[in-house]
């Protein structure tokens, strides 16, 4: 077993605005045991696609943005996506698509083409999302310096590239986007601990509030795991002392079981050696891969 964080990759031949980060990144499940992967030196095959990122919110008749990744996290470019209502789009070169959202309120689904499996958005009326002014309701209190959060409120760009989004003063990336609802990745190299957040779009601005960012550290041994063997997983959270919740999922259930199923959450102890424990049984050799993520509601920001 190899250890790594998994990632996404934006693009490296794709030059984005200087507002945003054009280098690899960290992504969806942040820890995995399992085979390294360098970065990309050239842009995914859109028949790697796996993961559709889709607003929570999209609002009537409103541009919103998608994006798409591949089994690596990578964002994925000329992947095609069919909407429940019959329309389609295909990611740009930055893996991600700009479309209108439809004109009945009400719930919209779309997939990757050729792919099984759907994600979900709410289609709300513009009524319902003040376009005036740009305000926050939703953010999470913990988030991961190597993983994607969201926001809601009301007041962003459906355009990703419009909305200009810093934490602590560095330029992070809008993945997904709509008037209603932000799908964001921290800028590179962040440290742990808590980070203030700004949003804007176009002249309209959000009272800055602030986020605990951790990073998260796998402990366990290198060792292939073998048939009836027990090993005990260690997650340390970094940057702050509180407890926080973390899910598993087994990515390699013919190699190794996840005791207590498939996803398991658990809390962390809190207190300066802030951790978590996973318990894991070999089914046969090889590399089990057992992905984690934080997990954190959205509630009202803090200043």
């Amino acid at each position: 077993m190899l250890l790594r964080i998994g990632k996404v990759l934006y693009n490296p031949f794709v030059r984005f605005p200087s507002s945003r980060c054009s280098r690899a990144r960290f992504g969806p499940w942040l820890l995995a045991a399992t085979a390294g992967v360098g970065l990309a030196q050239q842009a995914p095959a859109p028949s790697g696609a796996r993961v559709l990122l889709l607003p929570r919110k999209i609002v009537s008749g409103e541009h919103a943005t998608l994006a798409v990744l591949d089994v690596s996290g990578r964002l994925t470019p000329g992947v095609h996506i069919r909407f429940s209502d019959g329309e389609s789009v295909t990611t740009d070169v930055t893996g991600r698509a700009l479309f209108v959202a439809p004109l009945n309120p009400g719930t919209i689904f779309a997939g990757i083409e050729g792919r099984s499996g759907r994600v979900s958005s709410s289609i709300v009326s513009q009524a319902e999302v003040p376009s005036a002014t740009l305000d926050v309701r939703g953010a999470p209190r913990i988030a991961s310096v190597s993983d994607r959060f969201e926001l809601n409120g009301h007041g962003f760009c459906g355009d990703a590239d419009a909305n200009h989004l810093t934490i602590g003063g560095s330029p992070a990336l809008v993945l997904a986007s709509s008037p209603a609802s932000l799908s964001v990745l921290p800028p590179a190299d962040m440290d742990p601990g808590p980070v203030k957040v700004q949003v804007s779009c176009g002249q309209k601005s959000a009272t800055p509030f602030t986020v605990i960012f951790v990073s998260l550290e796998l402990n366990a041994t290198n060792a292939l795991l073998a048939p009836g063997e027990h090993r005990t997983l260690s997650v340390r959270v970094h940057g702050t002392t509180s407890k926080v919740n973390l899910e598993a999922r087994n990515l390699a259930p013919d190699v190794a079981d996840l005791l207590g199923g498939s996803p398991v959450k658990a809390a962390s102890t809190g207190g300066t050696d802030n951790q978590a424990k996973f318990e894991i049984a070999g089914k046969r050799h090889g590399n089990f891969v057992i992905s984690i993520r934080l997990l954190s509601p959205l509630s009202a920001p803090r200043p």
